[in-house]
Parts: structure tokens; C-alpha cells; sequence
């Protein structure tokens, strides 16, 4: 569920950048989408396609996580 709606207001902010062009908008849907659905996606393809470890699921999830968090301070401070 939470994939869901992080794919929902991420597709809300590229919706705003298109609209205002906006880069700020750019970089806060491109964080919400690596904080909220691409950290699902890819520990379930790793886990369960590709058989990794769990380790390297923590890895990309949190790896996904940080760059998301970073994208979303840069949208908020330095766009």
C-alpha cells in the first residue's frame, strides 16, 4: 500500500513540474519515488527473483532510501 501511494504523489509532483516546470517539483517526485516504491520493487526483485541475500536487500533499500532523502533536501533547499 504504501508503494501505491508513494507512486500516487510521486506522479502528483512530475504532474506539477510538467505544469509549472518547476525543478524543485522534479526532484521531490523523484525522491518520494525512491523513499517510498522503487526500495519495494527492487528488494523484491532481488529477493525473490534474483535470490540475493538478505543483506543485499537491506543494501539497495537503504541505498534507495538515502539518495530518495537527498533528493527530496535538494528540492527542498537548493533547486
Amino acid at each position: 500500500m504504501t508503494a501505491a501511494v508513494g507512486l500516487f504523489v510521486a506522479y502528483q509532483a512530475y504532474r506539477g513540474y510538467r505544469r509549472n516546470d518547476s525543478r524543485p517539483m522534479l526532484f521531490l517526485g523523484i525522491g518520494i519515488f525512491l523513499v517510498t516504491a522503487a526500495p519495494f520493487v527492487v528488494t523484491t526483485l532481488l529477493i525473490s527473483v534474483l535470490l540475493a541475500s538478505d543483506a543485499a536487500g537491506i543494501l539497495a533499500w537503504a541505498t534507495l532510501e538515502i539518495v530518495g532523502l537527498g533528493s527530496i533536501l535538494y528540492a527542498l533547499t537548493g533547486a
